[in-house]
């Protein structure tokens, strides 16, 4: 905080305090702000949850008219698939990806992200077993039916700052570049503790940056001191757009954007963070995890998972238009 001397009347000063904008973004939080950056919560959150038990760590796709998520669906241990015209309403929940004991490392199938192509959808997944985690890949001709492409993981933990944990894959195909690009999170078990980017011709072989982690928690920034993870990353007019979680200790997470011309280096974090903050007393109010945004012509639409206690739903969150902030 700066404070600056003004001179006010004859013989008097007018001490003024000029907040950071980091300062004005903590002092609004602490007074029960629930978002930032002119986002704004859908108000009869949460859109998907109550009767279905935990649903977190969604993907979406707007295609023909509707949207489709795919969502991690814990009393199942599996992905299942909802429907909606307005990404508000949602129908009946269809498993389309279930555990497979005998592979030895999907007992539990969560955080999907999906991608579709000429030649069809492909899904990357996190795989649980044996409290460690890594990431697989599967292919379908709908987005409903899917088949596994190897029966081993894409992605394992194996260079030291993944530790035990390699999870929440987000994947973009670059079609200029003919490669998949995929940033994903890795460290912990329970919470991973950074971002790391691989790249792949097939979805199946992947290279991963020796750079990584290539997005980590700022110590100096209290709401995301403590961990950064679980991004999606999307191209707007020549910047990589970064949606995070920032965790201020391990049970308490909000809602961060960030930005980079090359996807890997020089982030840029977003003044107004947090963006998306937990509701005191409310269906979120410990914690808001793992975003996903997808902008229709007119506005965002942010569909993330709030934590209240042991019970996690999921919520929407809009922005008007295509504008985040940034100068």
């Amino acid at each position: 905080m700066k404070t600056l001397l003004l001179n006010r009347l004859p013989g008097t000063l007018l001490l003024v305090a000029v907040l950071s904008t980091e300062s004005r973004n903590l002092a609004l939080a602490d007074e029960g702000m629930e978002t930032a950056g002119g986002w704004r919560k859908y108000e009869a959150n949460p859109v998907l949850g109550g009767s279905l038990g935990t649903c977190f760590d969604v993907a979406l796709l707007r295609e023909a008219g509707k949207y489709r998520m795919w969502f991690s669906w814990r009393p199942k241990q599996s992905v299942a698939l909802v429907e909606s015209t307005d990404g508000i309403h949602w129908g009946q929940p269809e498993i389309v990806l279930r555990p497979k004991q005998a592979t030895d490392w999907e007992a539990d199938i969560n955080r999907p992200v999906v991608v579709r192509r000429s030649d069809g959808y492909h899904m990357w997944y996190t795989g649980q077993a044996r409290s460690q985690s890594w990431i697989g890949y599967a292919r379908s001709p709908d987005g409903r039916t899917w088949q596994r492409v190897s029966n081993k993981p894409v992605i394992s933990p194996d260079v030291p700052w993944e530790k035990v944990a390699v999870m929440c894959p987000h994947v973009i195909w670059d079609e200029a570049a003919h490669l998949f690009r995929m940033w994903y999170s890795g460290g912990e078990q329970y919470e991973p503790d950074a971002i790391g980017y691989a790249t792949s011709t097939d979805g199946l072989a992947w290279t991963k940056a020796s750079a990584n982690p290539v997005f980590k928690s700022n110590p100096d920034i209290p709401w995301e001191k403590h961990k950064v993870t679980a991004c999606q990353v999307e191209k707007q007019e020549g910047w990589y757009l970064m949606f995070y979680i920032g965790f201020r200790d391990i049970d308490h997470a909000q809602i961060g954007i960030a930005r980079s011309r090359d996807g890997i280096s020089n982030w840029e974090r977003l003044p107004a963070n947090p963006v998306i903050r937990p509701g005191e007393n409310k269906w979120d109010h410990d914690a808001c995890y793992k975003p996903f945004a997808i902008f229709d012509g007119a506005k965002w639409l942010l569909w993330y998972n709030g934590r209240h206690g042991g019970v996690e739903q999921i919520g929407l969150a809009y922005h008007d238009g295509p504008g985040l902030g940034f100068k």
